[in-house]
């Protein structure tokens, strides 16, 4: 089996919900961390096998296969792949465990792996009426992000 080695490492700030990021699309956000992550290291973005992100999103901008846009935002040969990973919380570093388990496995040397996110450009999402003509108009931000046991948000969970 052959060993993987995160080699360099490089992330966006962290913003807040309406923020000074609240205008930057995630393919944006992502992309420039993968094009100041290509500048830094010197690695022509040939030679990188795949690009593996995490978002927990997957709706709007978010919703088509945002490693695969960041990379060609970020100038990367359409010879590039992307894939976007969907894991919750845990998107980014699922990315990172599967970029790994790639390169020991044969599959690849070099890989870009990280996550991507902005709650606030993350659209609304209306739940499909229960009854014919309903009047409800119940709508879930960010499918998927309360725990299926506890009516806490992720975000509320996660340590700060």
């Amino acid at each position: 089996m052959l060993n993987a080695y995160i080699y360099d490492g490089l992330r966006s700030p962290i913003g807040r919900h309406a923020g000074s990021l609240a205008s930057v699309r995630p393919d944006d956000l992502a992309a420039t961390v993968i094009k100041n992550l290509l500048k830094k290291t010197g690695i022509p973005a040939a030679d990188v096998e795949d690009v593996i992100f995490g978002s927990t999103n997957q709706a709007g901008e978010d919703s088509r296969n945002v490693a695969r846009f960041a990379a060609l935002l970020a100038g990367m040969p359409v010879t590039v792949p992307g894939q976007t990973v969907n894991r919750l919380c845990a998107s980014g570093l699922g990315a990172v465990i599967d970029s790994a388990r790639a390169i020991t496995a044969g599959e690849g040397e070099l890989y870009i792996a990280g996550g991507v996110e902005s709650m606030t450009r993350a659209p609304f999402v209306m739940g499909k009426a229960e009854s014919a003509y309903s009047r409800d108009d119940k709508s879930i931000h960010s499918p998927g992000a309360r725990h299926p046991y506890r009516s806490d948000h992720l975000i509320q969970t996660a340590p700060f």
